[in-house]
């Protein structure tokens, strides 16, 4: 991944770069440059000084800042389709009045709202700078959040939905840029995974919070899915209060953070992208840098995955604690807590099947092995008899729909260039997921239980589309490859990219 050493006469050339601005941001501007000289010489340097220790050392402390909040933030999402569907299953829906298929539109609002704002959130990363972009919307959203406990209507419900939904819109898109732009190609699935595993490790945690919140019940007055709502709404907020200081900016401007890199290391950190792709300096911004790119068909293909993905996701993590109860037969309580042991098994395939992906740059193989588990998964929960059998079933689905994320992360972030693409495509993909999850939180009906054959078809015609459509691409990268091997074409712009599958 190393950039070769570029002889001094070569060096003494090239033209410094202006330094880099933060706009709107209220920080001290910066004043840093990273003109190319010192880029090759640096990292020419750090060759011969042993170079895998310092990346080493280097990758420990971003994966220490930036991927332990990361999964905090993008935890919040699902902690918030965790706490309303085991909400959905004590008194809620009656105190609310959630008939028919009010609690679906619950959902359905939310996540309309969140599609309409991520693109602007996700360019707002690079306008405020990811501390205070991060820390207010988190803030805003554990706002909102707490204030779900004191509703006494199914509208109210609603207008807090949209709300929330704005709150959320910017988080895992902007994160997915900001990851990407720390990381070389070969590194950033497991990244990816370990964002994945802080989500699900606390969405799991939070199952049983909600358990204990609901026994609480009646207390001081108060139901008990008022009570999960209120904590993870005070929660949210002290960790939006902790993401200012804990978050890192964008990696030439990460001396502005606090109390993270050396001076060398963040050189160290801005040739190393540099050596890979050639794209840590931004263009100065302009919509029409921004929608050039919708017209690179990738783009769509890779929304169109994760669409499909989120059908599964969405219905998976919003429906479980009701597809244990009326489709298995557990009640209120068992539902709420054998909904968290399949999201602690996805740590293991996640972590297990991202570390393989990068260290064998393997991404289109690995998509395609996870589709297949999670058809075997739903076969077995909708098809077999046994109540053991089909939450099995679950475990597999859970496990394999968690690690496709972080795959599919990887697979659009390692096959773009540039900037502005990474926030485009970003908002481009999450939006689509998004429109996934309208989908997904149709599809599982009540009526259809306890097998709930509609979610388990649809589930499965979704990856198999995956499938084909991983296949599509994996074809024309080899072919795009080849030519620029051959010298009759540039991909992305950049000299000596290459598509990884």
């Amino acid at each position: 991944m190393a950039s070769s050493p570029v002889p001094a006469s070569e060096n003494r050339r090239r033209d410094k770069r202006p330094p880099s601005k933060a706009a709107n941001s209220g920080d001290v501007t910066s004043e840093r440059i990273f003109p190319d000289q010192e880029e090759e010489e640096g990292y020419g340097a750090v060759l011969g000084e042993d170079r895998r220790t310092l990346e080493r050392r280097l990758r420990l402390k971003v994966d220490l800042r930036l991927c332990t909040i990361a999964g905090v933030l993008c935890s919040l999402n699902l902690l918030d389709s965790g706490v309303i569907s085991s909400a959905s299953v004590t008194s809620m829906p009656t105190d609310l009045n959630l008939t028919g298929n009010r609690f679906s539109v619950s959902i359905f609002i939310f996540t309309v709202s969140s599609i309409a704002f991520q693109l602007p959130s996700t360019l707002a990363v690079r306008t405020f700078g990811p501390r205070l972009w991060f820390s207010f919307i988190t803030f805003c959203f554990g706002i909102v959040t707490m204030c779900t406990a004191f509703i006494q209507t199914w509208q109210q419900m609603i207008a807090l939905r949209v709300l929330l939904g704005m709150a959320m819109s910017g988080i895992y898109p902007g994160l997915t840029y900001l990851i990407s732009t720390w990381y070389p190609r070969s590194e950033q699935q497991t990244r990816f995974a370990f964002l994945q595993t802080g989500e699900v490790v606390i969405l799991a945690t939070g199952g049983i919070v909600n358990f204990g919140l609901n026994q609480l019940n009646g207390k001081g007055g108060i139901a008990g899915w008022r009570y999960m709502f209120l904590v993870q709404g005070l929660i949210s907020m002290v960790i939006g209060l902790v993401t200012y200081f804990w978050m890192v900016d964008f990696p030439e401007e990460a001396h502005r953070s606090f109390w993270f890199l050396t001076p060398a290391e963040q050189e160290l950190a801005v040739a190393r992208i540099n050596a890979d792709r050639k794209d840590v300096q931004p263009d100065p911004f302009s919509w029409g840098k921004v929608f050039v790119h919708a017209r690179d068909p990738k783009v769509y293909g890779f929304a169109c995955m994760f669409f499909l993905l989120n059908l599964v996701s969405t219905a998976l993590s919003y429906f479980l604690p009701i597809i244990l109860q009326t489709g298995m037969g557990f009640d209120e309580n068992r539902s709420i807590l054998l909904s968290a042991p399949p999201y602690y098994y996805a740590v293991v395939p996640v972590l297990l099947s991202s570390v393989l992906g990068d260290r064998y740059r393997l991404r289109g193989p690995v998509i395609a092995f996870n589709c297949i588990t999670l058809v075997v998964g739903f076969c077995m929960l909708g098809f077999a008899d046994q109540v053991a059998v089909r939450y099995v079933g679950t475990f597999l689905a859970t496990g394999a729909y968690v690690s496709n994320w972080a795959a599919l992360s990887a697979y659009q972030a390692n096959n773009i260039a540039g900037q502005w693409k990474r926030a485009f495509t970003a908002a481009a993909v999450t939006a689509m997921n998004g429109a996934g999850g309208i989908a997904g939180s149709f599809i599982v009906r009540s009526q259809e239980a306890p097998h709930y054959l509609t979610a388990v078809w649809i589930s499965i015609g979704s990856h198999i589309l995956i499938i084909g459509v991983v296949a599509a691409f994996s074809a024309y990268f080899y072919l795009a490859n080849r030519r620029v091997a051959a010298g009759k074409t540039v991909i992305e712009g950049v000299e000596g990219f290459r598509y990884t599958y």
